[in-house]
């Protein structure tokens, strides 16, 4: 399954819908309006999987099984929200579908797991080294992580390298 990136969805959006603003302020269409909430609500939801995924792998690093609870309370959530989120997770193929069982990642899951946290320590690390305090940088980073390129993660650890070359 490929998540798009945020940047994706962005663009598939400005690139072939102009801006009211562009179109002289001329209303969207129901149309429109629809696509436009759609992609939304599409990044919204590959947000959500990459947070669970990225959770379920770092929590199975931890403790010896992870269930929907542990979950609940890493979010802040109720625990029918994160088994909504399981199973749709489950139907995406992100998740071994094994019921009443811990949590599992499927090979799909563990790639998304992995490359979510990649880009999570990137940001987190580039927001640090630009002098954000380490608690505020992992606070940021949850909101930043999803919605940043590739071009933008290939700066940041350009930035991140010369930074340590100068340091030695």
């Amino acid at each position: 399954m490929h998540l798009p990136q945020f940047s994706e969805i962005l663009a598939s959006m400005t690139d072939s819908h102009p801006t009211p603003a562009a179109r002289n302020d001329v209303p969207l269409s129901t149309e429109e309006r629809a696509r436009n909430f759609s992609r939304v609500r599409a990044a919204h939801r590959q947000e959500i999987a990459e947070d669970y995924v990225e959770m379920i792998a770092e929590l199975a690093q931890v403790q010896t099984e992870v269930r929907t609870g542990h979950l609940a309370e890493r979010f802040g959530v109720s625990h029918a929200t994160v088994t909504n989120h399981v199973q749709r997770l489950i139907g995406e193929g992100l998740i071994e579908d094994r019921p009443y069982h811990p949590l599992v990642l499927t090979a799909e899951g563990q790639r998304i797991a992995k490359e979510s946290r990649r880009r999570h320590l990137l940001v987190r690390n580039f927001l640090i080294a630009m002098g954000v305090d380490p608690d505020t940088a992992e606070a940021d980073t949850e909101g930043i992580e999803h919605h940043v390129s590739e071009q933008t993660l290939a700066a940041f650890s350009r930035f991140l390298s010369e930074k340590r070359d100068d340091s030695n």
